[in-house]
């Protein structure tokens, strides 16, 4: 029987205002034990910053932390997938999009998690 994404994603979701600073967000990513952050401009979600986009986007452009908002760094496509689908459906739709993370919602289109290629590598497999 397939693994479905429900099965293996991270159901702790942490969401910070786009005006939120580099440093504060790393520190939320540190004391949750998670590697991004759903960014948002009051209630609507605007992007995902994950812990390498604050190395790559930021740290290695020399942009300062304590100033520099995740709204000025985050990757604004949000791509999403059903907790129902497939964990090869969520590996293909990783692989055609060449994102490490995806957003997991309900039939609703309700954020209830999010599914990474470390949450893939390091569930279990699943019983032939």
């Amino acid at each position: 029987m397939a693994r479905l994404v429900a099965d293996v994603m991270t159901r702790r979701v942490v969401y910070l205002p786009e005006g939120t600073m580099l440093d504060e967000a790393a520190q939320a990513m540190r004391d949750e034990s998670i590697g991004d952050v759903v960014v948002t401009h009051g209630p609507t979600m605007v992007g995902l910053v994950t812990d390498r986009d604050i190395v790559i986007r930021a740290i290695a452009e020399n942009l300062p932390p304590k100033t520099t908002t995740l709204g000025s760094i985050a990757s604004h496509e949000l791509l999403m997938i059903e907790q129902s689908a497939t964990v090869d459906e969520a590996v293909h739709a990783m692989r055609e999009r060449g994102v490490r993370r995806l957003l997991v919602c309900d039939a609703d289109r309700k954020v209830v998690g999010i599914i990474s290629l470390s949450d893939i590598a390091l569930a279990p497999a699943a019983a032939a």
